[in-house]
């Protein structure tokens, strides 16, 4: 059959009545739905210093989950302005190009994409043959994604992945290999960190880090770790008060994971980021996970509809399923040591917000004072920073080295400043600087091409510190089912 151009308005419409029976069944989110507005917010200005010829050239592989869309949600410098997309034709590919036509419509600053889609059932194979640019993109399908980063590198592709890049321990030698098959081809494999770039959390690693203000990590007690950490996720979000769907593949913890080797990746990043930044960490030498446990969350039949429009539960859920309740293992909590600093992280799934919001909580405690991001209700559901001075007699030296470190800190993020707040003081950040989840891609995909461009920039700690937050993951999830 010769080549027929078709237009990708035309394409989305004949594709979506392909589907639709199926579409029925299975809704277009992909794994999670981005915010209400997520379209129509262009996100921050991004001014990349360096050249702007295209030499990122991007291939999305089987998203199914929106946050491959991120990755394009803003035009960036470098990145050439046509992307390839290979994929199964269904309902995960739609709700991705259903995305990219709204990043491209919307009233303020659209982004200009143009696609070129292949919809196959052998889309990791026909991808490889063809090879259309150097960056292969995925996100979704948790359990299979490390088979395709290894087939990607292997055949001289740079990878930007989102997480998790593994959920199961017996995966952990495929994580190496594909590190040292990057190593080796001289490529850029990089995880998508996003939560590196949370305002709060980038204030709270430069407070940890200011002995002044925080002297070093209390000593081991696994009863009151020097690092406590918690998410809280929610399985049915509201939008326009319709229920966001999810696909019913969401919910089986062999395909997705549970929430340690999934939003708990996050968690394990961030605490060896604060706690040891620039640093290397050696898996096997620096880190003992000391224990795990795991607890669902209960789900009905009713609820489980209401949230993916399926009409029973699927056979892959079975194990779990109890007449017409589903124990969803979703909930982790992993105890471990990194160079003798004690840390313990939760990663939670509740079935709503009471606030439309996800929470975040985190906790680092110092010989000196606490440094702390609480997302309450008392903060009406927005992450705020605090400090708690250890010892009334410490408290006046204490304020002053916070206000020290905050001023050096104001060429940076300028209005940021320091008020008291009873015993505690509070990091007051100007609403400029919290730009969200969605536009934290955009920082992630600047740092990516920096290093794609120059791969000897690339930090020496990125690599081994990979391996040491996916050894925690899985060995903190593999103790958890055994308990």
């Amino acid at each position: 059959m010769p080549y027929e151009k078709i237009a990708r308005r035309r394409f989305l419409q004949k594709a979506s009545a392909l589907v639709s029976a199926s579409a029925a069944k299975v809704p277009l989110a992909a794994g999670q739905s981005p915010a209400e507005d997520c379209c129509a917010r262009p996100g921050p200005s991004m001014v990349l210093n360096m050249d702007t010829s295209d030499f990122a050239r991007l291939i999305t592989l089987d998203p199914a989950h929106f946050h491959a869309a991120l990755v394009q949600k803003q035009m960036v410098p470098g990145v050439a302005h046509r992307v390839a997309v290979y994929a199964p034709l269904g309902p995960d590919v739609l709700a991705h190009l259903k995305l990219i036509e709204q990043f491209n419509n919307r009233p303020d600053n659209p982004t200009t994409w143009e696609l070129d889609v292949h919809c196959s059932p052998h889309s990791l194979e026909e991808m490889l043959a063809a090879r259309p640019g150097n960056v292969v993109v995925l996100a979704g399908r948790n359990r299979i994604k490390i088979g395709k980063i290894n087939a990607s590198l292997e055949a001289g592709l740079n990878v930007l992945s989102d997480k998790p890049w593994i959920i199961r321990s017996q995966d952990f030698a495929a994580l190496e290999q594909a590190l040292a098959t990057a190593d080796a081809k001289g490529l850029i494999a990089y995880d998508i960190m996003t939560e590196r770039h949370e305002i709060t959390t980038l204030i709270q690693k430069e407070l940890v880090n200011d002995p002044e203000v925080f002297g070093h990590a209390i000593p081991a007690d696994a009863e009151r770790p020097a690092v406590f950490m918690e998410s809280t996720h929610h399985i049915l979000k509201t939008v326009a008060g319709e229920p966001s769907p999810r696909p019913p593949f969401f919910f089986d913890i062999f395909d997705e994971g549970e929430g340690l080797t999934d939003v708990g990746t996050h968690l394990v990043d961030l605490a060896h980021w604060t706690l040891f930044p620039n640093q290397a960490l050696d898996y096997r030498r620096d880190i003992q996970v000391q224990g795990g446990k795991r607890w669902p969350t209960a789900i009905t039949l009713a609820q489980f509809q209401q949230v993916t429009g399926a009409a029973a539960f699927p056979s892959e859920l079975s194990p779990y399923v109890h007449g017409d309740r589903f124990d969803y293992y979703c909930n982790n909590q992993v105890d471990y040591q990194v160079r003798g600093v004690q840390v313990r992280l939760k990663a939670i799934w509740n079935r709503e917000s009471p606030a439309g919001v996800d929470f975040h909580h985190a906790i680092y405690r110092g010989t000196r004072a606490s440094v702390e991001v609480r997302q309450t209700e008392r903060e009406k559901y927005v992450p705020e920073l605090f400090v708690n001075g250890i010892g009334a007699e410490n408290r006046s030296a204490i304020a002053a080295a916070v206000r020290a470190r905050i001023e050096s800190l104001l060429s940076v993020y300028p209005g940021i400043a320091v008020e008291p707040a009873g015993n505690e003081l509070h990091i007051a950040i100007p609403d400029r600087f919290r730009v969200g989840h969605e536009a934290h891609f955009a920082q992630v995909v600047q740092e990516f091409l920096k290093y794609l461009q120059s791969p000897k920039s690339l930090p020496a700690w990125e690599r081994p510190n990979m391996l040491a937050k996916y050894f925690v993951t899985t060995r903190g999830v593999q103790l958890s089912q055994s308990t």
